[in-house]
């Protein structure tokens, strides 16, 4: 029976965090930071993650490049505490192959995300036979149709019919 876990979260300065060290990390590759001039380097594992990138269709093409990516995304976040990307992590069906794991995840993320103009990082990990696992980098800005970063989403409110926010401020 498949068990069923996802979780998200922002990564952020303001938590001490780098996106070239995030995506280092779970693609299980060396990066280089231009930001902070070091290398991020986690390519030593006995089972390297099963990784792709999925751009939408009027993104540049250096998104397809993990370093250049992740470094861009340091450059256009300025703010000392910005937001840098979102990530989540789902578990696999064990009851799926790989190829149906790999198909199932990469459908889900190019409908929901990557359609709406994020560009995803996707990491898959299988170094324990019973959970394998996917890490997701979401950039926190979509690409606009001419291949420009686009704004950061702001909040939607759902009014009722005399336009009063259906939410509290909490």
């Amino acid at each position: 029976m498949a068990i069923y876990h996802f979780s998200m979260q922002v990564i952020s300065r303001g938590k001490g965090q780098s996106a070239i060290a995030s995506a280092a990390y779970r693609s299980g590759e060396q990066l280089y930071s231009e930001r902070y001039d070091k290398v991020s380097s986690y390519h030593h594992r006995d089972v390297l993650p099963e990784t792709m990138l999925l751009k939408p269709v009027h993104a540049p093409e250096w998104c397809l490049d993990r370093e250049r990516l992740w470094n861009e995304v340091e450059k256009i976040e300025k703010a000392k505490n910005a937001q840098l990307a979102r990530e989540f992590t789902v578990a696999l069906p064990v009851e799926l192959s790989q190829q149906q794991q790999r198909e199932l995840l990469r459908h889900f993320v190019q409908e929901v995300f990557v359609d709406e103009g994020m560009v995803a990082d996707i990491a898959i990990h299988r170094d324990d036979a019973k959970n394998p696992h996917a890490h997701v980098m979401l950039t926190m800005r979509p690409f606009l149709e001419d291949g420009s970063w686009g704004a950061k989403s702001r909040k939607e409110y759902i009014v009722d019919e005399n336009g009063e926010a259906l939410f509290t401020e909490s």
